[in-house]
Parts: C-alpha cells; structure tokens; sequence
C-alpha cells in the first residue's frame, strides 16, 4: 500500500462542525472539505459536488500521494458516513472483494443435521446465515438510516478480469449471488475509485464514472496544504520545504514525492527543532521523502546544496 495521501490518519473535523445531510452547491463541499482541512480546487470539488447529486462513482487518477485516498476519508467524516475501503492487489477476486461461504459453519451444519437424520442437508446449507460479506457487499447492504462511502483504492493494481466483474456493481449497485440471488443496495454508497495510473482502466468502466485527474499541486496549493496539515511547522520552513519539493519534481528521478512525503518531511523536520532548511539535516533526511537510493544520490552533494540555497532565495508567491 502507498504512504496514505494528503496525510496518513483520518483528518478529525473542525471545532463545531457537523455532519452534511443534503449537498447544495459546489461552494458548501469546498466549504465542508476546507473545514476538515482538505484544501481542494473548484474543478475537483465540483467533481465530487457531481459525483454526489448524480449517485456516480468518482474514478480519481494521478500520482502517488496527491489526496485521492484522502477525499474519501474526508467525505466520510464530513457526512458522519461509515467508510468501507476495498484496497486492490494483483490477484484480488469476488471471494476477497465480495463474498464467500463459511464453508467452517456449513461442515459443523452437515454433521449436525445428519445427526438430526437431515437427508438433504445441502439445501439448506446456502443461505444468508451463512455468508461472509467483504467490502462491496458490506457497501451494498448499508442501511438507510447511515450513509456508506465506498472506497474502491488503486484499482490499476488489481487484475483486469475484477475490474470487469465490477461493471454489474457500478452500473446498478448490484451483485448477483448464484445461490441467493441479486442483492440490490437500497441506499447507493458514495463511491471513490482511485488509480495510479499504473496500467490503464478499461473505457467500459470509465464509462460508468465520472472521471477527474489530480495532478501534482502548485507551490501556493502546497504551501496551503503543509500549514493545514502540520500546523506546528514554521512559515519560513513551510515556504522553503515547499519550494525545494517543487524543485526536485522538476528533476528526472525515479520517483517523484508526492504532498505525502512533503507533510512527512516537514513533520520530521519540525521533530528535528528546525525553523528552516540546513544542507546537512536535508542530507540526512532525504529518505522521507525519496524511496530509492538512486534519487537519493542523485540529489547529495552539490545538488542538495543547490536547492537549498534555492529554497533560501524563493519567496511564496
């Protein structure tokens, strides 16, 4: 799994914020989101504001650590919603992502009703009782009374023949139990696809969604995210952290950091008791927000002393 986007635990609401029951206007979710320190453009959030009246998925695309996981958490909270996430992997299938039989309950049940001199125990043997529900029947099965946000996460990591199954449940909010029959949500869940862009997702899914791009944030989106998100940290050092992450993404690395590395350094950095950037406490933390060796010596040296000094010089604009 990725460093969790935007930030790595659930952001807690703000002092007297309350839970959103109806959405009437792409300015209350940038309001609502702004207060559980989300900082969002007016392009995403009239995505999400769409996504919301239409009872679309909102498939989000983009690199590694730029918020997509994190509007789902978000939105969660804002709407006191319960937030069911599905994390994808190469391999996932229907037994892992929907349901299986606790075949464990019916072994016990056969010999229990053979004991009891039952004849036909296998037909009894596939009801609801006996079902294991995971994370896209758990979301189907949401109730009236308290909303579902279903987070369907890094869906490029999961095998095509799954992102296929998922067409029946996008398009209807549906699954098909051959032994059971078609469970059908009566409350649709609030539904976040995200993708990494790792492989591309087929038209036929992207079909069903609606569809926005995240891409990497400008200096003064980012300046704005590090004071919401580590509020402990200085101006000077925000404004030079943010300047030298925004320069290092101009550079040819193998990874570039997201906004989550760039909370991550700024929190360390703060742990670190520093008021701004020093060539040699940069040097020693390049690993948090570089993951291979090869970036990280890549940037030692001269190259740090480059930036820094850069970082120095730049004013937020």
């Amino acid at each position: 799994m990725t460093t969790a986007e935007q930030s790595n635990l659930p952001t807690p609401p703000a002092a007297g914020t309350s839970a959103v029951t109806e959405w009437t206007s792409i300015n209350q979710v940038m309001e609502e989101l702004g207060a559980r320190h989300y900082v969002i453009e007016r392009s995403l959030a009239t995505a999400v504001f769409l996504a919301l009246k239409l009872q679309k998925p909102l498939l989000l695309e983009g690199e590694a650590g730029v918020g997509k996981t994190e509007i789902a958490k978000v939105l969660a909270d804002t709407m006191n919603a319960r937030l069911i996430r599905l994390q994808c992997y190469e391999g996932l299938d229907v037994n892992s992502a929907v349901y299986e039989w606790n075949y464990a309950r019916q072994m016990l049940q056969i010999r229990l009703m053979e004991g009891q001199g039952g004849q036909d125990a296998a037909k009894e043997l596939f009801g609801p009782e006996f079902l294991i529900k995971r994370p896209l029947l758990q979301a189907l099965e949401g109730t009236e009374e308290k909303p579902t946000v279903l987070l369907i996460d890094e869906l490029d990591r999961a095998d095509e023949e799954f992102e296929a199954f998922l067409l029946e449940v996008l398009s209807d909010f549906q699954v098909t139990v051959p032994e059971i029959g078609t469970i059908k949500a009566t409350r649709p869940p609030v539904v976040i696809i995200t993708s990494n862009r790792t492989r591309e997702i087929h038209d036929a899914l992207k079909r069903r969604c609606l569809y926005h791009w995240i891409d990497y944030p400008s200096l003064d989106k980012e300046y704005r995210i590090l004071l919401a998100k580590v509020p402990t940290a200085p101006d000077t050092l925000a404004e030079e952290v943010v300047s030298f992450v925004q320069d290092i993404r101009k550079m040819e690395l193998y990874k570039l950091p997201g906004v989550a590395e760039t909370l991550d350094w700024a929190t360390a950095l703060v742990a670190l008791d520093q008021r701004d950037l020093e060539e040699k406490t940069v040097e020693d933390t390049l690993g948090v927000i570089l993951k291979y060796q090869e970036d990280v010596e890549k940037l030692k040296g001269e190259k740090v002393r480059a930036l820094v000094q850069k970082a120095k010089q730049s004013k937020k604009k």
